[in-house]
């Protein structure tokens, strides 16, 4: 196994990563509306600053008789009406957070993603490129969809669990803006994250929601990386795409990108929601999505589905492209 392939999935998913930021942060804010243990009901002071009333989100999925609204996020206006709730889009949501935490509020936690792309994102596509070469047939080239997303399943499962701490880091990171002044925890980067949570709860804390996590890389890597090959060879046999072409790499990812985002939209609801718990929050995954679906609905398993799509489209393209043209630089490259 080289070490090419890894190297260049890690770069190339470092540099999508940090350019999509913004819409993760966002997914993860929409993710957490409504959340059981932040809801008004239960802390009605719930605010962000002193005084200031909340200001509710959209649910993303716009179904206003299905999902209702939640606050989530201080204004120095009153809550609008019902009518201007429903004109909360994750664009709306972005350019809250902007305007109650400044513009680089948009990049909390990027430290964690770029570490986390680094352990995550680079082992998955490296076993994936690995087995990639020893599943495909040698005589035909033949490389099935079943056996693509076999290997997408074993790729992502062993990049979950090397990135799993990075990624708790992450959500905690892009969530302290909607806690309370007084219960932010003001992570100063993602090595100060992780050693303060394994000082405070310990180590096996960074491996909290790890089983969702596990099981989201499994369905993201399948998907989106069987996908990718599979559009790409479509379109390639039917001559309307071209190896190299960078059209058939962005129309490929693209296709990637809808199909991870929507597969994996409810268990990455879950895992966010594991992740930002404090202890003892939820009693495992089952009892976080059996709460989530009592409290708020089953469309509440589709909450941050627009800006999910949003980002994993964006990400994946960048992320393809980005590993065709570093592939194409390194190709002559041996190590």
């Amino acid at each position: 196994m080289g070490f090419k392939p890894f190297l260049e999935g890690g770069m190339a998913a470092i540099i999508a990563g940090a350019l999509t930021h913004p819409l993760d942060l966002i997914k993860v804010r929409m993710q957490l509306q409504g959340e059981h243990s932040f809801s008004l009901d239960q802390n009605p002071n719930h605010n962000l600053d002193l005084n200031l009333p909340v200001k509710p989100y959209r649910p993303v999925f716009a179904l206003d008789s299905l999902i209702g609204s939640i606050s989530l996020l201080p204004s120095s206006t009153p809550a609008p009406s019902t009518s201007t709730r429903s004109s909360m889009t994750p664009f709306a949501v972005g350019a809250h957070i902007v305007k109650t935490e400044g513009p680089a509020a948009l990049f909390s936690g990027v430290s964690a993603t770029v570490l986390r792309q680094m352990l995550y994102s680079a082992t998955r596509m490296g076993i994936y490129d690995f087995l990639k070469r020893k599943w495909t047939d040698r005589l035909t080239g033949n490389f099935p969809l079943v056996t693509k997303i076999a290997a997408g399943l074993i790729a992502g499962a062993v990049g979950s669990a090397v990135g799993n701490p990075a990624d708790v880091a992450m959500v905690r990171m892009q969530a302290d803006g909607r806690l309370p002044l007084s219960r932010r925890r003001n992570y100063k980067s993602v090595v100060d994250a992780i050693e303060r949570i394994v000082r405070h709860e310990g180590v096996s804390s960074l491996w909290r929601g790890s089983w969702l996590t596990v099981n989201r890389a499994m369905i993201v890597t399948a998907s989106q990386l069987a996908t990718y090959d599979h559009v790409k060879e479509i379109m390639i046999a039917g001559g309307r795409g071209t190896p190299g072409g960078i059209g058939t790499h962005a129309a490929a990812s693209f296709a990637a990108g809808i199909v991870a985002a929507v597969a994996s939209n409810p268990i990455d609801v879950v895992k966010t929601r594991m992740m930002n718990a404090e202890a003892e929050s939820y009693g495992g995954p089952l009892d976080c999505a059996v709460k989530t679906v009592a409290e708020e609905g089953p469309m509440a398993l589709y909450k941050g589905l627009v800006p999910t799509v949003t980002r994993q489209g964006p990400f994946t393209m960048i992320l393809f492209v980005t590993l065709e043209q570093i592939r194409g630089l390194l190709k002559d490259v041996k190590f």
